[in-house]
Parts: C-alpha cells; structure tokens; sequence
C-alpha cells in the first residue's frame, strides 16, 4: 500500500514539474508569456520552488468552472501578484502575495482563471481591475 502510494505521489508532482505549455496574452500593450497550468497536478505545484520568473512571464491557472478561487504561497519563493479573471477575460481583483504565505487569498467574485506575475508587475504598468486579458480564451 505505501509503495502505491508513493508511486502516485511521484506521478502527480511528476506531471506537475513538467514543461507546460505556454501561451501569450496581453494586458493593455502589455505581452505575457503564460505557462498554462489547466490541470489539477500542474494548479496543485503551480510556481512552488521557483527561484525566479522571466520578465513578462507568468502562470495562468485555468479553472474547470469559475467560482470563488484562492491561492496560497506554500513552498514558493519568489513574491507573487495574482489577478483574477472571470470567464470574459476581465480582471475581477489582484492581490500582492508574501512567499511561504500559507494564508488564502481570493477572488472577490466568480474566477475562472488566476494568472499570477512577479509582485507588482501589474501596478507597474497600470493594469488594473475591469481591464480586460486578451488571448485567454486560447487557455480554454
């Protein structure tokens, strides 16, 4: 029973660890390279032990339905901002996340999607709740 367990331990963060694919989306003027996390492996290992993000690179967490998501920082390194994004592509709040911040931080609204970036990447360029991802409906 242990071994089987362990096998399918390894088999998740295996599938989570590997390569995701990547798709660009835009915010504003603004390009964004997206590694896609659209299955329960890849959301559950998201950005975990990442020592850093490439500029204009993120994660895009694709939900199976929208909802009142929420994200952790358990086990990531690098400080986080999350937006969250419902189904039209419209940006419902974005939060700035500590690492190893195991409190919840949600959406305020139904999500579909959650894209996170390096913290601040957002207010660094004005992007703001209301304003609308384009490309996101690739990610479907």
């Amino acid at each position: 029973m242990r071994i089987a367990a362990l096998l399918l331990a390894l088999s998740v963060f295996g599938a989570a660890r590997a390569e995701l694919p990547v798709i660009e989306l835009t915010a504003g003027m603004h390009r964004i390279h997206a590694e896609l996390a659209d299955s329960f492996p890849a959301r559950t290992q998201g950005l975990m032990h990442r020592k850093s993000l490439a500029p204009n690179a993120g994660m895009l967490f694709v939900f199976d339905q929208s909802s009142i998501h929420c994200m952790w920082m358990k086990n990531t390194l690098i400080p986080l901002s999350v937006a969250f994004v419902d189904d039209s592509g419209a940006i419902i709040n974005i939060i700035d996340m500590q690492p190893h911040d195991e409190r919840s931080h949600c959406a305020t609204k139904p999500a579909r999607y959650a894209l996170e970036m390096e913290r601040g990447w957002f207010a660094r360029r004005g992007i703001k709740p209301g304003m609308k991802l384009r490309g996101i409906g690739t990610a479907r």
